[in-house]
C-alpha cells in the first residue's frame, strides 16, 4: 500500500492507492513501452508522412513553411497519453483519508521551581549553575509530550512565571530569558519555603491525577515568611509529590559579582531540609555536582513520572476514482474534437 501523509491542522491527510500493484503492472510498462512508441510514431509521422499534392506549373507555389496548425499536432498523442495515465491511476483506486489521533488518559501536571539567587551565578558548573540548570530544564521539557508544565522562580521573593501549559516553546523561551536576581533588581537570598508554596499554589486547582513539583536550589532557606517544611505540608495536603535537587559542588566555587570582583564561596545547601521535603511528599532528593549529573537527575525524574496515555489512530478513507476518470474522459473527448476539427486530415 502506497501512502503519502500530509500534516494538517489537528490531523493528517493521507493519500494512498488501495490497489498499488496495478501501478506496477500497468503504469510502469506504459512508461517503458508506450511513451517511446508514441515518440517513435511521431518521429515517423514527421519524416515520412506527406500531404496530398497538386501539380503546378511552378514548384515555388508549393514551397511554404509548416503552419501553426501542423506544428501543434503533437498535442494529440500527448493528450491521449495523459488520459491513459489517469485511467491507470484510477484503476489503482486512489483514496484520501483524514487521520486523527485520539489521546485516552491524562498527563501529569508539573511545576518547575528554580532558585535565581546570586549564588546561582557560581561557576562550578558550565557556564555557571543557573546556565546549566536552564539548559537541562529545556531538555527536560522537550521530553514531555502530554504533560502541562509550569514555571516558578524564587530568590528573596517567589514569582509565578508560567502557569501549567502545553505550550512548551513559550515555556522554554521564558526559561531562556531567566536571569540572576541581581540582574533583575532583586536582593540575593533564598526563599525556599516561599518558592515551594508558590509552586504548590499553582497546582492547587489542577485536575490531573498526578501532580509534581521539581525544585532546584543551591542554598538554604534564608528569606521569606514561609518555612520550607510548612510549605511541604501544604504540598502533601494537596497530594503533590516534590522532587528536590541540590545543585552545587563541594568546596569553594568562584562567584563573579556584577561589579566585576570574584569571591570563592562554599556551597550552603541544606540537604537535610531538602531530603525531609522529598520524604514527606513521597518524592526524592538528588545532589548534582556537575552538569552531566544534573542531566541524569532530570532524566531519572522523567522516567519516574511518565504519563499514562493511550493513543489511538483513526482514519476514514473516501474514494477518489472519479477525480481521475472524469478528467481522463474529458481529455479524450477534447482530443477527439481536435482531431476532427482543428487538426482533421484532408485526403
Amino acid at each position: 500500500m502506497i501512502r503519502f501523509v500530509i500534516p494538517f491542522i489537528g490531523e493528517s491527510i493521507i493519500l494512498r492507492f488501495a490497489s498499488p500493484w496495478l501501478l506496477w503492472f500497468l503504469f510502469v510498462p506504459t512508461l517503458l513501452f508506450l511513451l517511446p512508441l508514441l515518440a517513435r510514431r511521431w518521429a515517423w509521422f514527421k519524416q515520412y508522412r506527406r500531404p496530398a499534392t497538386l501539380q503546378y506549373s511552378s514548384l515555388r507555389l508549393t514551397e511554404h513553411p509548416p503552419s501553426i496548425r501542423q506544428r501543434a499536432r503533437f498535442i494529440l498523442p500527448i493528450l491521449r497519453f495523459v488520459a491513459l495515465l489517469l485511467l491507470i491511476l484510477a484503476l489503482a483506486r486512489p483514496q484520501s483519508g483524514k487521520a486523527r489521533e485520539v489521546v485516552i488518559g491524562e498527563g501529569i501536571d508539573i511545576v518547575i521551581g528554580l532558585d535565581i539567587s546570586g549564588s546561582m551565578a557560581a561557576e562550578d558548573f558550565v557556564p555557571n549553575r543557573i546556565g546549566a540548570a536552564k539548559e537541562v530544564l529545556r531538555e527536560f521539557i522537550s521530553q514531555r509530550q502530554y504533560d502541562r508544565v509550569g514555571f516558578v522562580i524564587f530568590a528573596t521573593e517567589a514569582f509565578s512565571q508560567v502557569p501549567p501549559t502545553l505550550d512548551y516553546d513559550v515555556l522554554k523561551q521564558i526559561i531562556e530569558e531567566t536571569q540572576i536576581s541581581w540582574d533583575v533588581g532583586l536582593d540575593s537570598g533564598t526563599a525556599l519555603g516561599l518558592g515551594l508554596a508558590n509552586a504548590a499554589n499553582m497546582l492547587r486547582d489542577s485536575k490531573a491525577s498526578s501532580r509534581v513539583i521539581v525544585l532546584l536550589t543551591d542554598g538554604a532557606n534564608n528569606s521569606g515568611q514561609i518555612d520550607p517544611m510548612t510549605a511541604a505540608k501544604i504540598a502533601k495536603a494537596l497530594n503533590i509529590k516534590v522532587y528536590t535537587i541540590g545543585a552545587a559542588r563541594p568546596g569553594p566555587a568562584p562567584l563573579p559579582f556584577p561589579d566585576g570582583h570574584i569571591e570563592y564561596r562554599d556551597s550552603e545547601i541544606d540537604e537535610e531540609t531538602l531530603k525531609n521535603i522529598a520524604d514527606l511528599t513521597g518524592g526524592l532528593y538528588f545532589r548534582a555536582e556537575e552538569t552531566a549529573g544534573l542531566q541524569k537527575i532530570y532524566q531519572r525524574i522523567n522516567e519516574l513520572e511518565r504519563s499514562k496515555i493511550e493513543i489511538r489512530n483513526y482514519t476514514n478513507y473516501r474514494e477518489l476514482v472519479m477525480w481521475f476518470i472524469m478528467p481522463s474522459a474529458l481529455i479524450l473527448v477534447f482530443e477527439l474534437l481536435l482531431q476532427h476539427t482543428l487538426f482533421r486530415k484532408i485526403p
